[in-house]
């Protein structure tokens, strides 16, 4: 490993190693709704279960169980990631552990298309962040905090041909300048 590279990840270790303490600048602002719609969505299919196998008389303990283990598991599956942004760094929290990406180092950006499409961010450092461009459209200083630090690895030569960006730019730019104009009434 390159003496550059070398640094370049002590670097990441300081800024992913703050201290807990300190004041995250942005956040997904609609996290907390969809979190609580995951807990109550699981919570409804629990109790349904429950209910339905308490109506026919044959809940016991294992079958219980077995209902809150399938609420639970829904749960997991709908809660979504955690989405923070700071000085050129970003971080998704998953249910058991955080992923995070220097954005000012970033060296690769693409979307993964599917059920659900993402955009995998890529850094120097070998970090990986999954983010639902959805997320970043909805939260304006989320999309700035990454921008901010693309535009930075772009200028270091890191970052070769981010479309991806570009597209996610286009839609947040657009809401942006169609808020303004219903705000003013010249909707």
């Amino acid at each position: 490993m390159g003496r550059r590279a070398m640094l370049l990840r002590l670097q990441a270790r300081h800024v992913h190693g703050r201290s807990p303490g300190a004041a995250v600048p942005a956040c997904d602002r609609g996290w907390r709704r969809e979190a609580r719609a995951a807990w109550w969505f699981g919570l409804g299919l629990g109790a349904v279960l429950v209910l339905a196998d308490l109506a026919r008389g044959s809940l016991d303990w294992p079958r219980g169980g077995c209902w809150a283990a399938l609420a639970g598991t829904l749960v997991a599956v709908l809660r979504p990631a955690r989405i923070t942004a700071g000085d050129d760094w970003l971080a998704a929290r998953g249910l058991w552990r955080e992923h995070h990406v220097r954005t000012d180092l970033l060296t690769q950006v693409h979307r993964a298309d599917g059920v659900a499409p993402r955009l995998v961010l890529r850094d120097v450092t070998g970090g990986r962040v999954e983010v639902d461009p959805r997320v970043l459209e909805a939260n304006p200083l989320l999309w700035h905090r990454l921008d901010t630090g693309a535009r930075r690895a772009r200028a270091r030569g890191l970052l070769r041909g981010a479309t991806p960006l570009t597209d996610v730019a286009e839609r947040v730019d657009g809401e942006g300048a169609r808020a303004l104009l219903r705000a003013s009434g010249l909707d």
